[in-house]
């Protein structure tokens, strides 16, 4: 019956885009999904692309199945614009993905960075998250507000201590980010920007931060959120076996290219 379901959802996509899944793999995902995983969450695991998780369950749900329930957000229209273009506002010396190292997309190295910010229920204060690419390591810390200038300042203490494994930083475009060349300043590191509206472009972030909100939900005022209970969030979370590392740690990963460093010095 599940090869027949997947045969069916694979159909109703149409043969050119019909992804053919492993009926095992699309099993774990369903179970993922019952969860309330994200789909990006469950192509870290299972190694199905967030996008072809997402085309399957609509398929399913055209169908008359139900597995878009088990979303924990639907996917939102994108807002247009009268210009088509984002108007947040434009980042003074913006390096876009674009110029990006492609190899830097296999994620082969560890090194490379992406940063995020996480709103609390008040939309005042922020949890910024670091999460390095190869490893899934992350580091998280709290400031009182979005300023450019406490951001940058935050990150910059956060990732001082492992310079030697900061080569690059993929950000959203968001103005917290303004000050990324004191960043890279201070850091030695080159940083870039996503597309607007291209989550996916920071999946490590994307991911991290759905795992993130199973210990602080975004109704939680981060008032309430302790120092303390972040550092043992963050060591829960890098502590936490990953599939795509032949289920080492986060922290087991980072701490090898760390340790490796530090002996070449």
């Amino acid at each position: 019956p599940k090869q027949a379901c997947l045969l069916a959802e694979e159909r109703s996509l149409g043969s050119r885009n019909a992804v053919h899944i492993n009926p095992k793999d699309w099993d774990m995902a369903v179970t993922c999904l019952h969860k309330k995983w994200s789909p990006e969450q469950i192509a870290d695991q299972v190694g199905i692309s967030h996008e072809t998780i997402y085309r399957h369950v609509y398929a399913d749900k055209a169908a008359g199945g139900s597995l878009w329930e088990q979303l924990r957000c639907q996917k939102k229209r994108k807002k247009r614009y009268a210009s088509g273009r984002d108007r947040r506002g434009q980042i003074v010396g913006r390096r876009p993905i674009s110029e990006r190292p492609v190899h830097i997309e296999t994620r082969a190295q560890v090194g490379h960075w992406e940063g995020d910010t996480v709103i609390g229920a008040a939309h005042k204060q922020a949890i910024i998250t670091l999460v390095e690419r190869k490893s899934g390591y992350a580091l998280i810390t709290k400031v009182s507000n979005k300023t450019s200038d406490l951001v940058s300042q935050a990150i910059i203490t956060k990732l001082n201590p492992v310079t030697s494994l900061v080569k690059t930083l993929t950000f959203d475009n968001g103005k917290e980010f303004a000050e990324h060349r004191r960043i890279d300043t201070a850091l030695q590191s080159t940083t870039y920007f996503a597309d607007p509206f291209a989550s996916w472009q920071r999946g490590s972030n994307e991911n991290f931060n759905g795992l993130l909100r199973q210990y602080i939900p975004k109704k939680r005022p981060l008032s309430t959120v302790t120092n303390q209970e972040l550092r043992m969030i963050q060591q829960e979370l890098n502590s936490r076996p990953r599939k795509r590392l032949g289920f080492k740690t986060p922290n087991e990963v980072f701490m090898q290219s760390l340790n490796r460093v530090a002996l070449r010095v």
